[in-house]
């Protein structure tokens, strides 16, 4: 039977389809009293909807059973808001171990219509696949249109049938492509909907304002009055009548009118009594820019976890707290709640920053460089609302063409790698992600060149400075995407066009043919805008690249030639993107102009990247035969968090399998990968009956030390064809120590080896090279965010520098690629339904002509962390 999963395994915070949160979390025997007061409130029509009887009152002993489950053939979850049991989701096995369970809902009459059915029905539908079950049924009265819709609008494959005058549903409940679509698009509109009263409220509370005019909540205050807010400006004060000329309340409550957003400059201990005032007041969000919380230690990050919880609890989101605040260019809202006191400038940018106290000058680099922003939010210690949610409110915002994120950690890189996939398609994200944790630095191959594109593979246009989101970004705002990498390059310096060809050839970029052209030192105004024009229209050129330096005095006759506004002639007329190194006076803001010819090309570089990406298609997942995750999950639920090894193969640092965990290969083998059986041994005797169970010929290797593969130092024997070849192997093996491997022998072929990491960026990622330890030394690895598209796999196969050896080289015969690209889809499908694999190593694995062979696997299990993703939607943290 499986293991009882612990109380709190399945308690997560949630957002409803209008943006506000709930707390889910199994029941406990202690609900009852609060089970019979929900259910008091229930209209006659919900509860005979729900029991199809009128059900006035909960019997006792309908109670005790309601409120007391086992977590496993019988589940109930609750929705809380402040602490009150609003709706309640349940399942109930039908007999013992039966694969099939019975699901029902019932939510208080006054939170129906929020999407709560479907909430539940995603976490019951997890819960139950930890527990075996594999189908659910469901019984709703042809009135319920509402429940109705729930299965319908799921993304199962639902069967149907009336009968006695109910509505019988069945219905497997393993994840289908269409399911996850579903799940993600709520996911998308609900946190999306959850940013919008924050970024355009219809009236604002100030609570920490004084009325001296002194501190922080007076400078929040004085911002937002005076960058033109459109809506009301509430002072909260607990004494003085009038605050920076505003009436004061003494409670948000007195207001008298909607307030969607409160900022918050309140000394920490106090925040919780303005967290309770705001709830009581229907605000729908916080933005608390006061300091004092995870950023000064372990009592700081318990106050701030208890001012998540009570956020939480009262169903309103949190920006902050430590954070810069918030700001929305629209001139229909203009909103300055920051402690900037200037509002930006409005553009077509959204930025997020995560760092409160580089805000106000990353807001001031921005205005100087002429970089319109439609909203930004600095999210200081990031307890609630992410980039993340952000990249889902900017995705729709009508306002914003380009995203850019200053990132110092990463909340569930996973879902930040599946969202930027998706919204880089319509809207490119640039982010600076220097500051996070190094990617697996341990790990061949995963060098920052390697992390730069695995960002650029998932859509995201990764910078190593704040300098450079900005020059990335100008270029994204307000030119044109080039059609390819080919470059031309115009100047009146052969100085600076020897030195941007240089540069143009460094960046991977291709130069135009017949580039550069140099126009004479002499040349007009006119003919060198003439020379741009011709470059703009030539259809060798993708992009432009214009160099200008100050002629020197007398050198041609017009000296008051505009040679600014001759660049622009051409740079605006949208014919190719242009940057520009300008060094005579300036440029509009719309042509993107750079102190040096490198750093114009590095951006160039980038958005071209960029522009590629795009071009290419997404691919799809594919559905593969002989997957069963269910089977999966229940093998790491028994295992817990110890190493996996194939049997007789433990690799550095890992442990041997213990009974009765599951083997790495039985693992594997629920996805089908098939791993080649294998042993370990201590004597020649056992060698030699081992060999006899697979059938020789048979190999015998160095158990111990990564010796495994080790051909090159004598720790491989193979095409042992009998008992006595065995022994002599044996004996020979002995001086590596203890413990030989014996395998049964298969046919030769390319030695490759697939591996996932955890990355602290990105999730799991799926690394893929050619074996051997010179392979090793180079770090010869290619990488890709799981989970793998069929393209994905494709190119991650013909991708790393030995890859024409899987070709055919030298005569060779060329090696099945298509399996092995069958091969990375399956571990990255994986490690991306498995959050609790924290990596896998299968190596070697043998290509050949006819298929592959893996050799030996090995898993690694644990904690997944803030990594679930995917899965039943829940807001990171705080549960």
């Amino acid at each position: 039977m499986t293991e009882t999963v612990p109380i709190t395994a399945r308690d997560a915070d949630v957002l409803l389809s209008d943006g506000t949160t709930a707390h889910l979390r199994q029941i406990r025997p202690a609900d009852a009293p609060a089970i019979v007061a929900m259910h008091s409130r229930f209209s006659e029509r919900t509860r005979y909807l729900r029991y199809f009887s009128p059900y006035p009152r909960i019997p006792e002993r309908d109670l005790r059973r309601f409120v007391t489950v086992d977590h496993h053939d019988r589940e109930a979850l609750v929705l809380t808001s402040g602490g009150e049991i609003f709706a309640v989701g349940r399942y109930e096995r039908l007999g013992a171990d039966s694969p099939e369970a019975e699901v029902a809902f019932v939510v208080e009459d006054a939170h129906q219509g929020r999407g709560i059915g479907s909430v539940l029905l995603e976490h019951l539908a997890a819960a139950a696949r930890q527990e075996g079950i594999t189908r659910f049924v469901a019984e709703v009265l042809p009135a319920n249109g509402a429940m109705l819709r729930v299965f319908a609008d799921a993304g199962y494959s639902i069967q149907r049938k009336y009968e006695d005058g109910v509505v019988h549903l069945t219905f497997p409940i393993a994840p289908t492509e269409l399911s996850r679509e579903v799940q993600e698009r709520r996911e998308h509109r609900t946190e999306a909907r959850s940013i919008v009263p924050l970024l355009s409220p219809r009236a604002v509370a100030v609570y920490g304002a004084s009325a001296s005019g002194q501190g922080i909540g007076a400078a929040l205050l004085a911002h937002l009055r005076d960058g033109g807010y459109a809506g009301p400006v509430l002072p909260i004060h607990p004494s003085a009548a009038r605050v920076a000329g505003l009436p004061a309340l003494r409670s948000a409550v007195d207001a008298g009118t909607e307030i969607d957003l409160a900022l918050v400059a309140v000394p920490p201990g106090a925040v919780g009594e303005v967290v309770a005032d705001a709830a009581r007041a229907g605000v729908r969000g916080l933005v608390v820019v006061s300091a004092g919380f995870a950023e000064t230690g372990p009592d700081g990050a318990a106050a701030e976890r208890e001012l998540l919880r009570a956020a939480r609890d009262a169903g309103l989101r949190l920006i902050g707290p430590n954070c810069l605040g918030i700001a929305n260019t629209s001139s229909d809202v203009r909103l300055n709640a920051t402690l900037a006191p200037r509002l930006p400038t409005a553009g077509r940018v959204g930025f997020f920053s995560q760092s409160g106290a580089l805000g106000v000058a990353l807001l001031d680099a921005a205005d100087r460089r002429g970089l319109g922003l439609s909203s930004f939010v600095s999210a200081g210690n990031r307890a609630d609302v992410s980039g993340n949610d952000l990249l889902q409110y900017w995705q729709d915002d009508p306002a914003t063409d380009v995203i850019l994120l200053y990132l110092e950690t990463f909340g569930n890189p996973r879902k930040f790698a599946r969202l930027a996939r998706r919204i880089g398609r319509t809207k490119p994200v640039v982010a600076v992600a220097s500051a996070a944790r190094p990617a697996a630095p341990d790990v061949p191959g995963l060098d920052p060149a390697a992390v730069t594109a695995l960002f650029a593979r998932s859509g995201v246009i990764r910078v190593d400075t704040v300098a450079e989101m900005f020059d990335v970004g100008m270029l994204l705002a307000h030119q044109p995407l080039p059609a390819g990498r080919r470059i031309g390059v115009v100047g009146n310096s052969s100085a600076l066009t020897t030195l941007a060809a240089a540069a143009v050839h460094a960046s991977g970029l291709i130069l135009a043919e017949s580039y550069p052209h140099d126009v004479p030192p002499a040349a007009s105004a006119h003919d060198f805008a003439d020379t741009l024009a011709d470059a703009a229209t030539d259809e060798r050129v993708d992009a432009l690249v214009a160099v200008f330096a100050p002629p020197l005095p007398g050198q041609h006759a017009d000296e008051d030639a505009d040679f600014a506004s001759a660049v622009a002639s051409v740079a605006l007329a949208g014919e190719k993107p242009t940057v520009a190194m300008f060094l005579a006076g300036t440029l509009p803001d719309r042509i993107p102009s750079y102190p040096s010819v490198e750093e114009a090309v590095r951006a160039l570089a980038r958005v071209v990247t960029y522009a590629d990406w795009l071009r290419r298609p997404p691919g799809s997942v594919p559905d593969l035969p002989g997957v069963d995750p269910i089977k999966t999950k229940a093998l790491i639920s028994r295992y817990g968090t110890q190493p996996l090894a194939a049997p007789g193969s433990p690799g550095p640092g890992e442990a041997e399998a213990h009974e009765p965990g599951p083997s790495a290969p039985e693992l594997l083998a629920a996805y089908g990968i098939p791993v080649v059986p294998s042993v370990t041994v201590q004597s020649a005797a056992d060698a030699v009956a081992a060999a006899g169970r697979h059938g020789y010929p048979v190999a015998l290797k160095a158990a111990g030390g990564g010796l495994r593969h080790r051909i090159d130092l004598g720790a491989v024997r193979l095409d042992l064809g009998s008992a006595a070849d065995v022994e002599r192997a044996y004996r020979e093996l002995s001086p590596f120590g203890t413990g030989v491997i014996v395998q049964p022998m298969v046919a030769p072929g390319v030695a490759c080896v697939v591996e996932m990491v955890e990355d602290p960026q990105f999730g799991p990622i799926v690394g893929f090279g050619l074996g051997g330890v010179a392979m090793e030394l180079v770090g010869d690895r290619a990488w890709r965010a799981a989970p793998l598209t069929d393209l994905d796999a494709a190119a991650l196969v013909d991708e790393p520098r030995g890859a024409p050896l899987l070709r055919g080289f030298r005569g060779a015969a060329p090696v099945d690629r298509a399996a092995l690209a069958e091969l990375l889809v399956r571990v990255g499908r994986l490690v991306d339904e498995h959050p609790e694999i924290r990596s896998l190593s299968l190596n070697p694995v043998l290509a050949r002509p006819d298929g592959f062979a893996v050799l030996h696997g090995s898993v690694q299990v644990g904690d997944p962390g803030e990594r679930g993703d995917p899965g039943p939607r829940r807001l990171r943290g705080g549960a």
